[in-house]
């Protein structure tokens, strides 16, 4: 495995001290880190799921709008960040890893490290009740 960039490492000793929810992806999409709180939300430890390519984590959560709509990869915020390197947010349905089916808002930004290096992105996640 690649030794990643000083700055995801960072990142990712960050978000295990805090209390919100944050998942992390490389600048390939590639799942590298989502903390305790997401565990809660996505419904595994991520010492269980590991690093997960974005073909598989953006469609294993099977990603709905509020209708039950299945949403197309490309558009789920994270990806939207990843692909067009702004920041990005959305209301969405998501299947956890046990079985439970949530509502959650998420707000996903680009991770720029120095001389604009591109390091993938960041999302935090939050359950929302429906309107």
């Amino acid at each position: 495995m690649p030794q990643k960039a000083i700055e995801v490492i960072l990142t990712r000793q960050l978000a295990s001290y805090l209390a919100m929810p944050i998942f992390i992806v490389d600048p390939g999409g590639t799942l590298v880190f989502f903390n305790e709180p997401a565990e809660r939300i996505l419904g595994k430890r991520f010492e269980e799921t590991g690093e997960m390519p974005a073909e598989e984590w953006s469609t294993v959560f099977a990603p709905t709008d509020d209708q039950g709509s299945p949403l197309a990869p490309h558009t789920i915020p994270l990806m939207v960040t990843l692909t067009k390197h702004r920041p990005a947010h959305g209301v969405l349905w998501i299947k956890g890893l046990d079985g439970v089916r949530r509502r959650i808002e998420t707000m996903a930004i680009p991770l720029l490290g120095s001389a604009g290096r591109d390091l993938g992105a960041l999302a935090i996640l939050w359950e929302s009740r429906p309107r």
